[in-house]
């Protein structure tokens, strides 16, 4: 895949917005696309602590689908800001099911990368009634080698200018748990330290997210009103192994029975190498394996736009 369809959907507005109260203090930013009563979704973004964008909303077809985006809690537009307080995996599970209630959805299509993936079969396993299809992208199972692939050793070795800069801020005697060390800093009481943190945890992430260098996305995690609330939330889920049981979602597949599934994965992927994509179509035969040759992780990049835009445009039964 290298042509994309994205300008098959330009940017629209939402035809709807609100804030949710969850209750532990949490609030949450949501928002619909599309058509009202047309085929419904949620979109889960990624991080955890990253956020949604207005191109988000244009990889379903508006004439087709009734899209939900909302800010995971401390994320965006949701409140409190940067929270790590009552915020983990499986609150952010019963989220979704709150919002679908909201909606009035009997079930809906889960639609998530990276982190979203996790959240999308996390919320697939606890609700399958609930859900009409999965699309995933760049998947990340959460387990211990895919969590010491990109924080110990792996992307280390291929980014290796970029490992020196972000290991740089922490002293040698505490290098041995990186994730422990910058979770510390994040949670400082100390605002420049935070900050400096908060910064080199988010250029990491972006460096490892494309195939090629995207300045722009890496001036985008280097804002503090999106490096912050990235940084803290995804150091607190990746030092508590993001709230699951090794391995889980894998050993867990078999809740996924009968429900259909679309994975677009980057060939070179550095953030979530294609080795978790393909153990889980092995252990999921509903679900189709795309592999995009000439991408890495971001959902940005021609192929994987391509290919989410194809998987939804599929699974709504629209023609090629």
């Amino acid at each position: 895949m290298t042509d994309t369809r994205w300008a098959l959907y330009p940017e629209i507005e939402p035809y709807e917005t609100g804030m949710l109260d969850v209750g532990e203090g949490h609030s949450l930013y949501w928002e619909r696309v599309g058509t009202k009563g047309a085929k419904p979704a949620i979109f889960l973004h990624g991080g955890p602590g990253g956020g949604m964008s207005p191109a988000h909303r244009r990889q379903w077809d508006p004439e087709l689908y009734d899209v939900l985006l909302f800010d995971q809690r401390g994320c965006g537009k949701s409140l409190p800001f940067a929270e790590i307080e009552n915020n983990d995996t499986w609150r952010i599970v019963e989220d979704i099911e709150r919002l679908r209630e909201m909606c009035g959805h009997e079930k809906w299509q889960a639609f998530g990368g990276s982190w979203g993936s996790t959240l999308a079969l996390a919320y697939a396993q606890k609700y399958p009634e609930r859900v009409s299809e999965l699309v995933l992208r760049g998947v990340f199972l959460g387990r211990q080698k895919e969590k010491d692939w990109l924080y110990s050793y792996g992307a280390s070795e291929i980014m290796a200018e970029q490992w020196d800069d972000f290991t740089g801020l922490i002293p040698e005697g505490e290098r041995g748990d990186l994730v422990k060390a910058y979770h510390k800093r994040l949670t400082s009481d100390d605002e420049d330290t935070r900050l400096a943190a908060a910064r080199e945890w988010s250029l990491w992430e972006g460096t490892v997210a494309t195939l090629l260098p995207d300045p722009a996305l890496l001036d985008s995690f280097a804002d503090p009103s999106k490096a912050v609330p990235f940084a803290r939330i995804c150091a607190k889920f990746f030092l508590e192994d993001f709230f699951l049981e090794e391995a889980q979602l894998l050993k867990n597949v078999d809740r996924l029975a009968g429900i259909p599934g679309i994975i677009v994965q980057g060939r070179h992927d550095i953030c979530t190498p294609p080795v978790s994509a393909w153990e889980l179509k092995k252990a999921w035969p509903e679900a189709d394996l795309w592999i995009v040759h000439d991408a890495g992780h971001s959902a940005g990049e021609t192929g994987i736009v391509d290919g989410l835009v194809k998987a939804t445009d599929k699974l709504a039964g629209k023609k090629a």
